[in-house]
């Protein structure tokens, strides 16, 4: 349905750690993308949000079912990429949009926030949800897609 506006969760990197503050972030959103290093727990905890789909990340056992090499969907007349990063060494906006053709790619690995647009194209890393590391807040994204049109913020979660 072309107006129909989707909200979709981004989340990476929790290494087995779901924050509190993610269940009320990410309520509402019809679908979690996970991008990756997940840890045990996570995916059962994060499915009593929304369907969750996830990507093998560096860190998780390869034998995991669950975990996708990479997720290639179209929502709201937008082609969406999620994978780990991981795959391209050290993944950046731009080696990302070199490798992928989507609309939207997601990925996580460097557990740096960060939105880049690029002609049209949107490069999300929502940031690491899990421990703390390299003196990064932890964090998580929604994106919204309303009339083929990707929009996306990135909430900090709390670290008490």
């Amino acid at each position: 349905m072309a107006d129909h506006t989707h909200l979709i969760g981004l989340i990476s990197d929790t290494h087995g750690l779901v924050r509190p503050d993610v269940f009320s972030v990410l309520e509402g959103v019809e679908l979690i993308f996970h991008a990756g290093d997940v840890g045990d727990g996570v995916l059962e905890e994060l499915a009593a949000i929304a369907p969750i789909d996830a990507v093998l990340g560096n860190t998780d056992p390869t034998d995991d079912p669950r975990l996708k090499q990479a997720i290639e969907r179209t929502i709201g007349g937008l082609r969406i990429h999620v994978s780990h990063g991981h795959e391209l060494g050290s993944p950046t906006p731009e080696r990302l949009l070199a490798k992928y053709e989507a609309d939207v790619i997601v990925y996580g690995h460097t557990h740096q926030q960060k939105i880049v647009e690029s002609n049209g194209r949107l490069v999300i890393n929502p940031g690491a949800a899990g421990q703390r590391r390299f003196k990064l807040m932890p964090s998580v994204g929604v994106l919204t897609i309303a009339r083929c049109v990707p929009s996306v913020r990135i909430v900090e979660l709390r670290t008490d």
